[in-house]
């Protein structure tokens, strides 16, 4: 086992920061393999890397065949993905009620109706008992379908304008207010 200072230390630790992926994991197997005794849990203790990375890296060192990262696999599947059924009920509730973005500027259909209401109106389907998703997830699909649960454009009053219309009745003058006096 070679001796490690705390100048090498710092120059192992920044090299695996550069690296990622089975070279990252090599390298790690390498520095345990030199400075370790092999040891992934010594590794561990004296690099802070991950015991389960470094035992990795030394099986990949030691047989020759390198471990394929498959991140995409990662995480939880989506709902529609794994109901197609809830999908097509979503669009079917929603399209009646969704308005293209008045501007053009995106790609997303407004809609008036909620994630709330979708939801009921899931739960009213009898086909689909027991695969209606929570109202949070629906807002989720729902903003991945392209729907934004926002007022459409057009439904929104008017703001007061800063000079009335002559014509308008609320268009008299407001009174003007009497000046303070400054007294000594």
């Amino acid at each position: 086992m070679a001796e490690l200072t705390d100048d090498a230390r710092r120059a192992i630790l920044l090299a695996a920061t550069l690296l990622t992926g089975h070279k990252r994991r090599r390298f790690q197997a390498e520095m345990a393999h030199t400075y370790c005794r092999g040891s992934a849990r010594h590794a561990e203790t004296t690099f802070g890397w991950g015991r389960d990375t470094v035992h990795t890296g030394l099986n990949e060192l030691r047989t020759g065949i390198r471990c394929v990262e498959d991140f995409e696999s990662r995480g939880r599947t989506a709902t529609e993905d794994l109901h197609p059924e809830v999908e097509v009920h979503i669009r079917r509730l929603v399209d009646p009620h969704a308005q293209a973005d008045p501007k053009f500027q995106t790609l997303f259909a407004y809609t008036r109706i909620t994630a709330k209401a979708v939801r009921e109106a899931l739960l009213a389907v009898p086909e689909l008992a027991g695969k209606v998703p929570t109202r949070q997830t629906v807002g989720d699909i729902l903003n991945r379908l392209g729907y934004k649960l926002r007022r459409v454009q057009k439904a929104r009053p008017q703001k007061r304008s800063p000079r009335p219309t002559p014509s308008s009745p609320t268009s008299r003058r407001p009174a003007p207010r009497p000046r303070p006096t400054r007294t000594r």
